[in-house]
Protein backbone atom coordinates (compact mmCIF):
# COMPACT_ATOMS: atom_id res chain seq x y z
CA UNK A 1 0.00 0.00 0.00
CA UNK A 2 1.06 3.59 -0.99
CA UNK A 3 1.87 5.84 2.12
CA UNK A 4 0.89 9.36 1.90
CA UNK A 5 2.38 11.77 4.36
CA UNK A 6 1.18 15.67 4.81
CA UNK A 7 3.52 18.52 5.72
CA UNK A 8 2.31 18.12 8.88
CA UNK A 9 2.03 14.16 9.92
CA UNK A 10 5.90 13.88 8.24
CA UNK A 11 7.76 16.94 9.98
CA UNK A 12 6.32 15.66 13.58
CA UNK A 13 9.04 12.86 12.86
CA UNK A 14 12.15 14.85 11.20
CA UNK A 15 15.53 15.86 13.26
CA UNK A 16 17.76 18.25 10.99
CA UNK A 17 21.00 16.46 12.15
CA UNK A 18 19.82 13.10 11.24
CA UNK A 19 18.79 14.82 8.27
CA UNK A 20 22.57 15.89 6.98
CA UNK A 21 23.35 12.24 7.94
CA UNK A 22 21.27 10.51 6.04
CA UNK A 23 22.77 12.75 3.10
CA UNK A 24 25.82 12.09 3.63
CA UNK A 25 24.99 8.94 3.66
CA UNK A 26 22.87 8.59 0.54
CA UNK A 27 26.03 10.20 -1.26
CA UNK A 28 28.38 7.05 -0.28
CA UNK A 29 26.25 4.83 -2.66
CA UNK A 30 26.54 4.81 -6.25
CA UNK A 31 26.02 8.31 -8.08
CA UNK A 32 22.43 9.18 -8.79
CA UNK A 33 21.05 9.35 -12.40
CA UNK A 34 19.13 12.93 -12.46
CA UNK A 35 16.95 14.91 -14.96
CA UNK A 36 14.60 18.01 -14.86
CA UNK A 37 11.87 18.44 -17.47
CA UNK A 38 9.49 21.47 -18.10
CA UNK A 39 5.79 21.76 -19.74
CA UNK A 40 4.53 24.93 -20.15
CA UNK A 41 0.94 26.40 -21.48
CA UNK A 42 1.23 30.40 -21.45
CA UNK A 43 3.14 31.59 -17.94
CA UNK A 44 1.83 28.19 -16.18
CA UNK A 45 4.80 25.84 -15.88
CA UNK A 46 4.81 22.00 -14.53
CA UNK A 47 8.49 21.32 -13.47
CA UNK A 48 9.64 17.49 -12.98
CA UNK A 49 12.91 16.85 -11.53
CA UNK A 50 14.00 13.30 -10.80
CA UNK A 51 16.54 11.10 -10.04
CA UNK A 52 17.49 7.45 -9.85
CA UNK A 53 20.05 6.02 -6.86
CA UNK A 54 21.09 2.61 -7.00
CA UNK A 55 20.57 1.42 -3.77
CA UNK A 56 17.89 3.65 -2.69
CA UNK A 57 15.36 3.80 -5.30
CA UNK A 58 13.53 6.58 -7.76
CA UNK A 59 12.31 9.80 -6.71
CA UNK A 60 10.25 12.36 -8.65
CA UNK A 61 9.41 15.83 -7.58
CA UNK A 62 6.58 17.60 -9.65
CA UNK A 63 5.74 20.93 -9.02
CA UNK A 64 2.81 22.86 -11.00
CA UNK A 65 3.91 26.89 -10.97
CA UNK A 66 0.68 29.10 -11.83
CA UNK A 67 1.61 32.69 -11.56
CA UNK A 68 -2.25 33.81 -11.67
CA UNK A 69 -2.97 31.80 -8.33
CA UNK A 70 -2.57 34.96 -5.87
CA UNK A 71 -4.66 37.03 -7.43
CA UNK A 72 -7.77 34.46 -6.64
CA UNK A 73 -6.39 33.28 -2.98
CA UNK A 74 -4.67 30.54 -4.02
CA UNK A 75 -1.04 29.44 -3.51
CA UNK A 76 1.61 29.90 -6.79
CA UNK A 77 3.15 27.01 -6.19
CA UNK A 78 1.55 23.15 -6.13
CA UNK A 79 3.29 19.04 -5.94
CA UNK A 80 4.15 16.06 -4.59
CA UNK A 81 6.77 14.01 -4.37
CA UNK A 82 6.26 10.18 -5.47
CA UNK A 83 8.95 7.51 -4.37
CA UNK A 84 10.01 4.06 -5.77
CA UNK A 85 10.99 1.79 -4.22
CA UNK A 86 14.82 0.35 -5.31
CA UNK A 87 14.00 -3.28 -5.97
CA UNK A 88 10.76 -4.02 -8.03
CA UNK A 89 10.02 -0.16 -8.78
CA UNK A 90 6.79 -0.32 -6.85
CA UNK A 91 5.22 3.06 -5.42
CA UNK A 92 6.24 3.61 -2.08
CA UNK A 93 5.10 6.85 -0.98
CA UNK A 94 3.69 10.31 -2.06
CA UNK A 95 4.96 13.10 0.09
CA UNK A 96 3.92 16.67 0.20
CA UNK A 97 5.79 18.71 -1.84
CA UNK A 98 6.34 22.10 0.22
CA UNK A 99 7.82 19.13 3.09
CA UNK A 100 10.59 17.76 0.94
CA UNK A 101 11.63 21.61 -0.42
CA UNK A 102 11.53 22.45 3.00
CA UNK A 103 14.18 20.20 4.68
CA UNK A 104 16.38 19.56 1.63
CA UNK A 105 16.93 22.76 0.76
CA UNK A 106 17.96 23.86 4.25
CA UNK A 107 19.44 20.22 5.34
CA UNK A 108 21.80 20.87 2.12
CA UNK A 109 23.37 24.00 3.50
CA UNK A 110 23.73 22.66 6.47
CA UNK A 111 25.40 19.61 5.65
CA UNK A 112 28.06 21.80 4.34
CA UNK A 113 28.21 24.41 7.64
CA UNK A 114 28.12 21.06 9.79
CA UNK A 115 31.70 20.38 8.45
CA UNK A 116 33.06 23.68 6.99
CA UNK A 117 31.92 26.61 9.81
CA UNK A 118 33.82 26.73 12.51
CA UNK A 119 32.36 24.34 15.56
CA UNK A 120 32.76 27.96 18.01
CA UNK A 121 30.58 29.99 15.35
CA UNK A 122 28.25 31.88 17.61
CA UNK A 123 27.03 34.90 15.72
CA UNK A 124 25.11 34.03 12.43
CA UNK A 125 23.32 36.33 9.78
CA UNK A 126 20.32 35.05 7.73
CA UNK A 127 20.20 37.51 4.53
CA UNK A 128 16.36 36.85 3.32
CA UNK A 129 13.42 36.95 5.65
CA UNK A 130 11.69 34.82 3.33
CA UNK A 131 10.14 30.99 3.82
CA UNK A 132 13.98 29.77 3.21
CA UNK A 133 15.21 32.01 5.76
CA UNK A 134 12.89 31.02 8.35
CA UNK A 135 13.99 27.58 7.64
CA UNK A 136 17.48 28.05 7.76
CA UNK A 137 17.08 29.65 11.54
CA UNK A 138 15.55 26.52 12.37
CA UNK A 139 18.27 23.85 10.70
CA UNK A 140 21.42 26.17 11.77
CA UNK A 141 19.53 26.22 15.55
CA UNK A 142 19.63 22.28 15.97
CA UNK A 143 23.49 22.51 15.00
CA UNK A 144 24.95 25.78 16.63
CA UNK A 145 22.05 25.68 19.90
CA UNK A 146 23.95 28.64 21.34
CA UNK A 147 24.39 30.79 18.71
CA UNK A 148 22.98 34.24 18.28
CA UNK A 149 20.89 34.98 14.80
CA UNK A 150 20.70 37.89 12.66
CA UNK A 151 18.55 38.91 9.92
CA UNK A 152 18.71 41.39 6.98
CA UNK A 153 16.34 41.93 4.48
CA UNK A 154 16.11 44.62 1.28
CA UNK A 155 13.16 45.93 2.56
CA UNK A 156 13.22 46.12 6.47
CA UNK A 157 9.68 45.62 7.27
CA UNK A 158 10.00 41.90 6.27
CA UNK A 159 13.26 41.39 8.53
CA UNK A 160 11.05 42.90 11.42
CA UNK A 161 8.10 40.52 11.09
CA UNK A 162 10.17 37.73 10.70
CA UNK A 163 11.84 38.66 13.58
CA UNK A 164 8.32 39.41 15.70
CA UNK A 165 7.89 35.49 14.73
CA UNK A 166 11.15 34.07 16.36
CA UNK A 167 12.37 34.74 19.62
CA UNK A 168 15.50 36.28 19.99
CA UNK A 169 15.89 37.18 16.30
CA UNK A 170 17.66 40.95 16.03
CA UNK A 171 17.36 42.93 13.17
CA UNK A 172 20.40 44.14 11.27
CA UNK A 173 20.30 47.40 9.80
CA UNK A 174 23.00 47.63 7.80
CA UNK A 175 24.15 44.92 5.55
CA UNK A 176 28.41 45.49 5.41
CA UNK A 177 28.53 45.69 9.10
CA UNK A 178 26.50 42.74 9.67
CA UNK A 179 28.87 40.53 7.20
CA UNK A 180 31.55 41.68 8.90
CA UNK A 181 30.46 41.06 12.87
CA UNK A 182 29.19 37.31 11.83
CA UNK A 183 30.74 34.06 11.67
CA UNK A 184 28.41 32.11 9.22
CA UNK A 185 26.45 34.23 6.71
CA UNK A 186 23.51 32.55 4.98
CA UNK A 187 22.16 33.84 2.07
CA UNK A 188 18.49 33.58 0.05
CA UNK A 189 17.74 35.81 -1.79
CA UNK A 190 16.20 36.14 -5.37
CA UNK A 191 19.24 38.67 -6.10
CA UNK A 192 20.13 38.94 -9.92
CA UNK A 193 23.02 41.28 -8.48
CA UNK A 194 25.65 40.42 -5.92
CA UNK A 195 24.56 41.93 -2.66
CA UNK A 196 27.32 40.82 -0.52
CA UNK A 197 30.92 41.92 -1.13
CA UNK A 198 34.05 39.88 -0.56
CA UNK A 199 36.00 42.83 0.59
CA UNK A 200 33.54 42.83 3.52
CA UNK A 201 34.71 39.16 4.47
CA UNK A 202 36.64 38.35 7.98
CA UNK A 203 39.05 35.61 8.23
CA UNK A 204 37.33 32.65 9.68
CA UNK A 205 33.95 33.07 8.13
CA UNK A 206 31.97 30.64 6.82
CA UNK A 207 30.12 31.84 3.96
CA UNK A 208 26.26 29.87 2.51
CA UNK A 209 24.67 30.89 -0.94
CA UNK A 210 21.51 29.61 -1.46
CA UNK A 211 19.35 31.82 -3.41
CA UNK A 212 20.69 31.98 -6.91
CA UNK A 213 19.17 29.17 -8.91
CA UNK A 214 19.08 30.40 -12.85
CA UNK A 215 21.95 31.31 -14.97
CA UNK A 216 21.31 35.18 -14.60
CA UNK A 217 21.05 34.94 -10.62
CA UNK A 218 23.90 36.02 -7.66
CA UNK A 219 24.08 36.84 -4.73
CA UNK A 220 28.25 37.79 -4.16
CA UNK A 221 30.90 39.10 -6.18
CA UNK A 222 33.99 37.99 -7.89
CA UNK A 223 36.04 39.20 -4.89
CA UNK A 224 34.84 36.77 -2.60
CA UNK A 225 35.10 34.25 -4.63
CA UNK A 226 38.96 34.66 -5.04
CA UNK A 227 39.47 34.96 -1.35
CA UNK A 228 37.41 31.95 -0.17
CA UNK A 229 37.97 27.90 -0.79
CA UNK A 230 34.86 27.10 -2.66
CA UNK A 231 32.77 23.64 -2.22
CA UNK A 232 29.40 22.98 -4.35
CA UNK A 233 26.91 20.44 -3.28
CA UNK A 234 26.57 19.12 -6.87
CA UNK A 235 28.77 19.84 -9.53
CA UNK A 236 26.45 18.84 -12.08
CA UNK A 237 23.94 21.27 -10.91
CA UNK A 238 25.62 24.34 -10.25
CA UNK A 239 28.62 24.65 -12.71
CA UNK A 240 26.59 24.89 -15.72
CA UNK A 241 23.66 26.19 -14.89
CA UNK A 242 23.72 28.73 -11.78
CA UNK A 243 25.01 32.18 -12.47
CA UNK A 244 26.75 31.97 -9.34
CA UNK A 245 29.68 29.68 -10.33
CA UNK A 246 28.49 29.24 -14.17
CA UNK A 247 29.50 33.43 -14.83
CA UNK A 248 32.72 34.03 -12.62
CA UNK A 249 33.69 30.49 -14.27
CA UNK A 250 33.01 31.73 -17.78
CA UNK A 251 34.87 34.94 -17.32
CA UNK A 252 37.65 33.24 -15.92
CA UNK A 253 37.94 34.86 -12.54
CA UNK A 254 37.56 31.36 -11.41
CA UNK A 255 38.20 27.96 -12.46
CA UNK A 256 36.66 24.84 -11.85
CA UNK A 257 40.22 23.79 -10.17
CA UNK A 258 39.30 26.22 -7.78
CA UNK A 259 36.05 24.43 -6.91
CA UNK A 260 37.64 22.10 -4.49
CA UNK A 261 34.78 19.13 -4.06
CA UNK A 262 31.08 18.41 -4.22
CA UNK A 263 29.46 15.76 -1.81
CA UNK A 264 30.40 12.66 -3.33
CA UNK A 265 33.69 14.01 -1.97
CA UNK A 266 32.84 14.87 1.09
CA UNK A 267 35.84 13.84 2.79
CA UNK A 268 37.33 17.18 1.54
CA UNK A 269 34.87 19.28 2.96
CA UNK A 270 37.03 20.53 5.70
CA UNK A 271 38.73 23.66 6.93
CA UNK A 272 42.15 23.71 7.35
CA UNK A 273 42.62 26.80 9.41
CA UNK A 274 40.82 29.15 12.00
CA UNK A 275 41.45 31.76 9.34
CA UNK A 276 40.59 30.36 5.76
CA UNK A 277 37.02 31.55 4.80
CA UNK A 278 34.74 28.60 3.09
CA UNK A 279 31.76 29.34 1.23
CA UNK A 280 29.62 26.81 -0.23
CA UNK A 281 27.00 26.96 -3.41
CA UNK A 282 23.83 25.13 -2.63
CA UNK A 283 22.72 24.20 -5.99
CA UNK A 284 20.12 21.39 -5.16
CA UNK A 285 19.13 18.92 -7.21
CA UNK A 286 16.65 16.11 -7.66
CA UNK A 287 19.17 13.51 -5.86
CA UNK A 288 18.86 15.26 -2.56
CA UNK A 289 15.15 15.63 -3.35
CA UNK A 290 15.03 11.56 -3.16
CA UNK A 291 17.57 11.40 -0.29
CA UNK A 292 15.65 13.79 1.47
CA UNK A 293 12.36 12.23 0.77
CA UNK A 294 13.78 8.59 1.97
CA UNK A 295 14.82 10.01 4.99
CA UNK A 296 11.22 11.29 5.99
CA UNK A 297 9.59 7.74 4.65
CA UNK A 298 11.86 6.07 7.12
CA UNK A 299 11.70 8.60 9.89
CA UNK A 300 7.48 8.28 8.99
CA UNK A 301 7.84 4.61 9.53
CA UNK A 302 9.87 5.01 12.55
CA UNK A 303 13.07 3.19 10.86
Amino acid sequence: MTTIISFAEGEANLDWIKLTDALAAGHDLPKAEISDSFLYRGKDTLLQRQAWIDGMGIGVKSATVFPGNPAQGVPMIHGGVTLYDDAHGILEALIDFHLVTKWKTAGDSLLAARRLARPDSRKILIVGAGTVGRNLHAAYSAAFPDAQFTVWNRTQANAEKMAEEIEGLAVANDLETAVGEADIITSATMSTEPILRGDWLQPGQHVDLIGAYRPDMREIDNTALTRARLFVDSYDTTLDHIGEMKIPLAEGVISRDDIIADYYSLADFTRQSDDEITLFKNGGGAHLDLMTSRFILDQFKGA
